[in-house]
């Protein structure tokens, strides 16, 4: 697909919700998780729900703010790569099992999650379960309204 099917600026209604659903997007960019984690994160979330426009964006912000391109092409087997560290791994699960709610009966599993305390404290756990809750919904946005990938710039939208 090469155009939008719906513009998410066309409408009043959608041009307030969206703005509205930014700044709800911009909390977890104050906290101490790191934006590494951040990106890595958003971008396998958006990996597992396929939503281009989200992969668009965050994989050139990761690279933009100096991540490595190694790992943002790992970042689908991170299992098998040995470029994570175990506290980015325990992200990246909490990611998957979070964002895999539909697919799995135990939504996120015990060993995911004291994976997670293991690494994060209360403000880096409450960054991580807001960014994958707001990037699962932008992703089902832009896969709504079938935004195409491959225009993105870094610093774009902010």
């Amino acid at each position: 697909m090469t155009e939008t099917r719906f513009d998410l600026f066309s409408s009043e209604l959608m041009t307030g919700f969206v703005r509205r659903f930014q700044g709800a997007s911009m909390v977890a960019e104050g906290s101490t998780l790191p934006k590494e984690v951040r990106e890595l994160v958003r971008i396998r979330a958006s990996q597992i729900n396929g939503c281009g426009m989200c992969l668009d964006m965050h994989t050139k912000e990761a690279l933009a703010d100096g991540e490595d391109q190694t790992r943002v092409l790992l970042v689908a087997a991170w299992r098998e790569a040995t470029v994570f560290s175990e506290a980015e791994r325990a992200a990246l699960a909490l990611a998957e099992e979070g964002t895999r709610v539909a697919d799995a009966s135990t939504g996120v599993s015990d060993d995911t999650w004291q994976a997670v305390r293991k690494h994060y404290d209360d403000e880096q756990v409450a960054a991580l379960i807001a960014i994958i809750a707001v990037i699962n919904a932008w992703n089902r946005l832009n896969v709504i309204a079938g935004t195409p990938a491959g225009g993105y710039q870094p610093g774009m939208f902010g």
